[in-house]
């Protein structure tokens, strides 16, 4: 599951990414009609409007944009994660799958323990912060599509590594950099790449 991330504010990789971002038409209307600002460094939750890396219309890789969530055919609810075993095949997702699959650029993402309590619930207890082991960055793998005229996407998630187990049964699907242009090419089948997923983890107590 990923239902948060984090976006330092010096990062080299994406200070000229972002600002392009934020001087584009797009942002501005994203601002303008949906009552919210484009964040570009913090702490990033469900339905923020975030820089997201994608191919452009001449298929070159660039920034743009993008609310977090897929609306849930029903319109009742946002779709922020879908599961990379299934998306191939769920009517939301399998068109995304195939042909707009997206990366978000994140410095690392939060995970909670969850506890079953002694009457059968869950609660969420600490609070973690995780990133790929050897790198300031996380390439989070997504989906995207066009909803209303506004470009929306999720974050795909996978089964965890043994230590992630411990904490949350689900974990989000990441790339090491030198396959990001892969992953967003629509030509690629993006099951070929799913070996490549990074595995080793820095997990560290947050607040």
């Amino acid at each position: 599951m990923c239902c948060r991330y984090y976006i330092d504010r010096d990062v080299p990789e994406l200070q000229g990414m972002f600002s392009t971002v934020s001087r584009s038409s797009l942002a501005s209307r994203f601002i303008e009609t949906h009552s919210k600002p484009l964040i570009t460094y913090g702490e990033v939750r469900p339905t923020d409007i975030v820089p997201v890396i994608a191919p452009n219309s001449q298929g070159i890789k660039s920034a743009f944009p993008m609310q977090w969530g897929f609306s849930s055919p029903e319109k009742k609810q946002s779709l922020f994660n879908a599961r990379v075993e299934t998306a191939a095949t769920k009517p939301t997702f399998k068109e995304a799958w195939k042909s707009h699959r997206c990366i978000v650029p994140a410095s690392y993402y939060f995970e909670w323990d969850h506890i079953k309590t002694a009457d059968g619930k869950s609660r969420t207890g600490q609070k973690y912060a995780i990133q790929p082991v050897g790198s300031t960055m996380t390439w989070l793998c997504g989906l995207y599509r066009i909803e209303d005229g506004f470009p929306v996407f999720t974050i795909l998630t996978k089964e965890p590594t043994p230590e992630l187990l411990k904490i949350h049964d689900r974990m989000p699907l990441m790339l090491p950099e030198d396959k990001i242009d892969e992953w967003i090419n629509p030509e690629t089948k993006p099951e070929e790449l799913i070996d490549f997923a990074i595995k080793d983890m820095v997990v560290e107590k947050a607040e």
